[in-house]
């Protein structure tokens, strides 16, 4: 039994690998992509698509619950991917209708597709082996961010221009990794806790199969409304709103490594024919800032002297470098120009190796305050995680949503600003969470 679950583990990791390879390297170029489209009908925006998903998801969270009850995660997961590579399709025979009705749906599907995951990876896990399975899915879920980016550095390296041949040579490659992903979740097994389930529901009174499925849609409900209210009442709790600001966060600096920084690369005139190509090696890079980060405060944080404070300080620190550096290395006009190259200057030559060096600061300043938000909310909502994770994910991408529609009209040093004042509130709220959770536990030990 063990060994299925192991192997349902791994391949549930192996499926999103596939699906986010796809997923991910498309929203790193998809700005790039669109604004080098040799087509007059196409009035779409990367950075428009993008707010729409993560807004449709943000919401699409309330429901995806009850849907993962009455289909299982399986299927879920399964049915979630087919609406990822629609999404991905789409960049072969692009339209602006479907460019953004496929933004819906992928909304919809994510928050489907990551709600059976939790289920689905609990489902196949012990106490003893949570950690150990958590770990493994992560792993290889961070690669996703290498091997697309990489063959979008080959391709373009060297090119001013994306052209149709290439585009389309790209998202057809991206669609097999997608539909290769989507697959893998029909190859899943069913753990023995789901088996004995459904034996127990099946033999109650042998029920027929459509009533079988309203029983568990109205079980799935009752959940769901249950779930919901408990929600409202976290939103009150002072925990929830003091972390509010580190979320949002979170959400801005997620759009603007994994859509908005890529494009303001590709965009530099300075980096000449070298920029399109150094879009796929910044994903890269990002990613092993991710995967460094993420490994390093794991081992980190089991010293009990080095705290979630001191993590996300050194996320704070690592970005506050980042957004300096980017504003001094990057063109203003960057992320908002409608050509293919910027016109502004920036206040220093333009170089590959800082452009490089912030998408690494950046994506190990993300897994600080990723990691520790993930770490403080499982700590203090321990019999409450599901509704305080779906706060979570509520807010950071309500954020990354707006995030992504003011993009294609802020100048970046605007952009940047945000940032930074969010960033700094959020750091000081979570000081002020992890402060009072330290003294609760004083005064348990008194």
């Amino acid at each position: 039994m063990a060994d299925r679950r192991t192997f349902n583990v791994v391949i549930l990791g192996v499926g999103f690998l596939f699906l986010f390879t796809a997923f991910t390297t498309c929203g790193n170029v998809e700005q790039t992509v669109v604004k080098s489209l040799q087509n007059d009908t196409f009035t779409g925006s990367g950075y428009h698509s993008l707010g729409i998903i993560y807004g449709v998801f943000s919401f699409s969270n309330l429901l995806a619950p009850t849907v993962v009850a009455v289909i299982g995660p399986k299927m879920t997961m399964f049915l979630s991917g087919l609406l990822y590579s629609g999404y991905i399709a789409v960049f072969i025979i692009p339209s602006t209708w479907s460019f953004y009705l496929t933004s819906v749906l992928i909304g919809i599907g994510a928050a489907m597709l990551w709600t059976a995951q939790g289920h689905f990876l609990v489902e196949n896990s012990e106490a003893s082996t949570i950690n150990r399975n958590t770990g493994m899915f992560w792993a290889l879920l961070q690669c996703s961010m290498l091997f697309g980016n990489l063959y979008i550095y080959f391709d373009w390296n060297g090119k001013t221009e994306i052209s149709d041949s290439s585009r389309k040579n790209i998202f057809l490659s991206l669609l097999v990794a997608s539909i290769l992903g989507t697959l893998s979740f029909l190859v899943l097994r069913k753990s023995h806790h789901e088996d004995e389930m459904l034996s127990e529901e099946e033999g109650q009174a042998l029920l027929s199969t459509p009533v079988m499925y309203k029983h568990r849609a109205n079980t799935a409900m009752q959940d769901a409304k249950s779930e919901f209210k408990t929600i409202l009442q976290l939103l009150k709790t002072k925990t929830i709103l003091l972390l509010s600001p580190c979320m949002a966060y979170s959400g801005l600096e997620l759009s603007f490594y994994s859509g908005v920084y890529g494009t303001c690369i590709g965009a530099t005139t300075q980096f000449g024919e070298a920029a399109k190509g150094l879009i796929g090696i910044s994903g890269i890079v990002v990613g092993i800032g991710e995967i460094v980060g993420g490994g390093l405060f794991g081992l980190l944080c089991k010293n009990n002297r080095f705290r979630r404070t001191s993590v996300v300080f050194l996320g704070m620190v690592v970005h506050f470098v980042a957004v300096y550096l980017i504003f001094l290395n990057i063109p203003d006009d960057a992320p908002v120009v409608f050509s293919t190259t910027t016109q502004h200057k920036p206040y220093l030559t333009p170089s590959v190796s800082i452009a490089l060096l912030c998408s690494f600061l950046l994506g190990l300043g993300d897994s600080c305050f990723n990691t520790q938000l993930y770490s403080i909310l499982g700590c203090v909502y321990a019999g409450q995680s599901t509704p305080a994770f779906a706060i979570f994910k509520f807010i950071q991408s309500v954020f990354a949503a707006v995030a992504f529609f003011y993009s294609g009209y802020l100048l970046l040093k605007w952009q940047l600003l945000l940032m930074v004042t969010l960033g700094f509130s959020g750091t000081l709220c979570f000081f002020v969470v992890e402060r009072m959770q330290n003294f609760s536990v004083d005064l348990q030990e008194y």
